[in-house]
């Protein structure tokens, strides 16, 4: 796993679209129970090279209910986007996660974890590319069908300030969704 790890931060297969420049942002371990695909670092995670280091980050750890110190226990969570490094700015918000990454290191990744028991689907991107045609009409939809993907997938929202008006409309997602969300992360967490 190290060695893969190493490779990927070292990735500049997309470099001539980059606008920062690469830097890809992963953290994995071989025993990782739990893997969270986000979509792509935005600009402060680039700065930083800490994966979720930003409000998305905080709101995310809060619908985990989990705190900082087991949210980046690579042993228990690992932290993978579907475009390891910052995509640019688009006209509402930055840009899609790159397409070259998730094919290339995917599954590479996913076959070192021998003891992986939950992927969190946060986003569309995320959840159109590991659901594929099993994935509904929209977000809300998917999100709103999360138990017809358990034991394996749970799909969210992605956890950006962007999605207050989302997350005011789907009131339900607080109340259904991330209390079993947090019971799946502390049985897992906790060898329940």
């Amino acid at each position: 796993m190290q060695k893969l790890l190493s490779e990927i931060r070292g990735c500049e297969v997309c470099k001539a679209y980059l606008p920062l420049g690469p830097r890809p942002i992963v953290a994995a371990h071989s025993n990782s129970k739990i893997v969270i695909i986000g979509q792509a670092p935005g600009t402060k995670v680039h700065r930083t090279g800490v994966p979720w280091d930003d409000p998305s980050g905080k709101q995310l750890r809060k619908w985990l209910g989990i705190t900082n110190e087991v949210f980046y226990d690579e042993s228990k969570i690992a932290l993978v986007p579907l475009g390891f490094c910052y995509p640019g700015k688009g006209k509402s918000g930055d840009l899609p996660p790159r397409t070259e990454c998730a094919p290339l290191w995917h599954e590479p990744m996913l076959d070192k974890m021998p003891n992986l028991e939950l992927v969190i689907l946060t986003g569309m991107y995320a959840q159109n590319y590991y659901l594929g045609k099993a994935a509904k009409r929209t977000l809300t939809e998917t999100v709103a069908s999360f138990e017809s993907y358990l034991p394996k997938f749970l799909p969210i929202p992605h956890p950006s300030p962007r999605n207050r008006f989302w997350l005011t409309k789907n009131p339900w997602f607080e109340e259904r969704v991330a209390p079993e969300l947090q019971r799946r992360i502390s049985e897992i967490t906790n060898g329940e």
